[in-house]
């Protein structure tokens, strides 16, 4: 499901085999574009949100029951007007010619400044014109019926909505207001205390920053991606989850969590400090990443998965239940048998170093992968493609065409992964908290918190933890020529990139290392990614696009019950050599993969378990929510104004022959409206009793579109109808 590292050439999208729907095409080239942009979760979530729209509109407009989202619509305050199109002969070349328009034209405009943008740019053109279609052709006026017109105006009005949409796009995404509370690490020079507030986010200096996309940066310290992203226009987050909220600058926060555990000063106590016992537990995680570790594990869904969301841990006693803080990995107990084959699931022993290392790069989305986003789009083409899985929007009704599938699809996804972007980021914009790397070398920096009677005290020190976290004594190889270290702290860990001076044949392993000296599980060249940690962006993203795939094809299971991908031995992991044994990962059901995906961070060394649950826990509500804003539209359900209004009016039958019966629960007057596809009114009417029927027999087939207007004048809805 993760594509495999390829030389550029050979990532770049080539045009369909003939397999693929349109929509599907163009997906594919919007995720080889962010493979090769620069890695900003929050800004290609939304380039994939709005390509979406785009494509799930140009077969809207065409389908005698869906609604459009954008076209036609007021968006978040944007109104993108619509005059109308003549209904086509041939609908599907007509769709696949406004969505082409338009999403060429929006990927045009939004990778334009991307490091590669000479050759995505170039792709795009070259497969644009393999489609048939002409990119000389820029007009917008589609008055005479064009297709390819309407794609370009479509487009134009997307383009105009995103520089008005709160992502300060025009300024390429910068932060307006937000200033860090640290000084930058300057990683190089392993700091004998880390001078910092550990409450909050720190830069991280380089003198080389390659971040996950593999793009070299200009800058040495990189600034905090979408600090302010909470005031981005959103899919289905609603007004009263929202909180603005000062930090310096007005966040906006929706779903607020509340604030991370903050450092305390302890008592002796060191282990009971959440924070402390938060940032430990990705400390020892880091125990079990050496690959010369015999230690077998089964990573297969007999032993794996199956954790109940009502189980998710809330205090800090639960936490410490849930989290195997010595062993690694969480509460899951697997499942006793496939429920698609009735067989059970065959245990997959592999060293319990290589499985950590596995997953912190997996689901990392490292170089030349498409960000958590894009890599939840990948997962659900992977899952498309299966041949066991029947296209059934949420598993129900008929069996829909591949566009169908892809469109819809796409738009429930897209929505998700936006709306996760705009929540979490606000949240890391107003919470600023720290990352594992600033807090534990803080701490170790700082010396021991369990005992006052012991050197080194101090009582925002690290914990000490026979055969983890131990004091350095004389003698020990850690003490220094001249015994400068004793009595500083040493980790039991990962002993980091140092260690590796090729990543080809060369593995770091674990051993004692100086605490101020600990690393994450990263590249050298990215350590952490460079914005705050609470909420996990990997755990909220995954739980939502989880949802989404639950949801859409109505069953928590992967097509067969397992989702797998297969690893190479020593031919996977990037900055160092492993696994050292093929092998691979293994899912019962989506929402396995997504709790696969929020350990990995810990692993990794980039979250706390605190940073994880809450950010599970958002994003399954954000999936569940964009879901059912999508099926409003797949319906044709939702109303242009008022949400009220639409569930006292019933039409029947829909589609109708001659006449349509109009059923008013509440007696209020309407105003109706009927115009056709092409923007013309072809009837007015009025309702003014509980039963209303109206004789349409002069009307032609084809698609209408009602509207209802109270007597206010205010008060509006919408229905498509269809006459046959």
């Amino acid at each position: 499901m993760k594509t495999i590292l390829l030389p550029f050439f050979i990532l770049l999208f080539s045009v369909s085999n003939g397999q693929n729907s349109m929509a599907r095409e163009w997906n594919e080239m919007t995720l080889t574009a962010i493979r090769n942009d620069v890695s900003r979760p929050t800004v290609h979530a939304r380039n994939l949100f709005h390509t979406s729209i785009l494509m799930y509109d140009a077969w809207a407009i065409f389908d005698e029951q869906a609604e459009t989202v954008f076209l036609n619509k007021t968006f978040g305050g944007f109104n993108c007007g619509f005059n109308g199109i003549a209904e086509p002969v041939d609908k599907t070349a007509a769709t696949e010619e406004v969505m082409s328009y338009a999403v060429f034209r929006l990927l045009k405009h939004r990778f334009q400044y991307s490091p590669n943008a000479s050759v995505i740019l170039g792709q795009f053109q070259s497969n644009f014109i393999a489609m048939g279609y002409d990119p000389e052709f820029t007009s917008i006026d589609y008055s005479n019926n064009s297709y390819a017109a309407l794609g370009n105006y479509l487009a134009s009005e997307m383009i105009a909505f995103g520089l008005q949409d709160g992502s300060n796009e025009a300024n390429d995404y910068a932060n307006q207001y937000y200033i860090p509370s640290n000084p930058p690490l300057i990683l190089e020079n392993y700091y004998e205390s880390n001078p910092i507030d550990p409450n909050h986010w720190q830069p991280l200096a380089f003198d080389v920053f390659i971040d996950q996309g593999g793009n070299e940066q200009p800058m040495s310290t990189p600034s905090f991606v979408g600090a302010e992203w909470g005031q981005v226009t959103p899919f289905a987050l609603e007004e009263n989850q929202l909180e603005i909220l000062n930090n310096g600058f007005d966040a906006y926060v929706y779903n607020n969590p509340g604030p991370p555990p903050y450092i305390q000063d302890s008592d002796e106590n060191g282990i009971d400090d959440p924070y402390k016992w938060n940032y430990m537990c990705v400390a020892s995680w880091s125990r079990h990443l050496d690959p010369d570790n015999e230690t077998m594990i089964d990573i297969s869904p007999a032993s794996h998965g199956n954790v109940d969301i009502a189980n998710f841990p809330q205090t800090f006693d639960e936490y410490k239940s849930f989290y195997n803080y010595d062993n690694g990995g969480d509460m899951s107990t697997g499942y006793t048998l496939n429920p698609k084959t009735g067989v059970a699931y065959e245990p997959q022993m592999v060293k319990r170093g290589d499985y950590g290392r596995v997953l912190a790069e997996f689901w990392a989305d490292g170089p030349n992968s498409e960000t958590p986003p894009g890599h939840w789009y990948t997962i659900l083409n992977h899952v498309s493609d299966d041949p066991l899985l029947e296209k059934r929007i949420a598993g129900e009704g008929d069996i829909v065409s591949d566009l169908e599938w892809d469109v819809k699809s796409y738009l429930a996804l897209g929505g998700a992964m936006h709306d996760v972007a705009v929540n979490i980021w606000g949240i890391k914009g107003y919470y600023d908290s720290t990352r594992p790397i600033s807090a534990i070398r803080y701490m170790a920096g700082k010396g021991q918190s369990s005992n006052a009677s012991l050197p080194s005290y101090d009582p925002q020190g690290i914990p000490l933890v026979p055969g983890f976290v131990e004091l350095i004594a004389s003698g020990d190889p850690l003490s220094g020529d001249n015994n400068e270290n004793v009595n500083k702290i040493k980790i039991m860990a990962w002993m980091g990139p140092d260690f590796v001076e090729d990543p080809t044949i060369d593995h770091a392993g674990v051993n004692w290392i100086m605490g101020t000296h600990w690393w994450p599980y990263q590249r050298a060249t990215f350590v952490s990614p460079p914005f705050a940690g609470y909420l996990s962006g990997h755990s909220s993203f995954s739980r939502a696009g989880a949802e989404i795939l639950t949801r859409l094809t109505g069953d928590p299971f992967f097509p067969g019950g397992m989702g797998v991908f297969d690893m190479e031995a020593n031919n996977f992991l990037v900055f160092e050599v492993g696994p050292t044994q093929n092998m691979e990962l293994q899912w019962a059901t989506y929402r396995d993969a997504s709790d696969q995906a929020s350990l990995s961070r810990i692993y990794g060394g980039i979250h706390p378990p605190i940073d994880d649950i809450r950010g599970r826990i958002i994003g399954s509500n954000i999936g569940n929510s964009a879901f059912d804003k999508a099926l409003t539209y797949y319906q044709g359900s939702l109303h242009t104004i008022t949400a009220d209004l639409a569930l006292e009016v019933s039409l029947f039958p829909v589609p109708f022959k001659d006449q349509v019966h109009i059923k008013n629960v509440s007696v209020t007057n309407f105003d109706i409206q009927i115009t056709g596809m092409d923007g013309k009114v072809v009837m007015k009417s009025k309702t003014s009793s509980s039963q209303t029927l109206l004789n349409l027999e002069t009307l032609t087939s084809g698609v209408y579109f009602m509207q209802f207007t109270a007597v206010n004048g205010q008060d509006q809805f919408v229905k498509k109808v269809v006459k046959y």
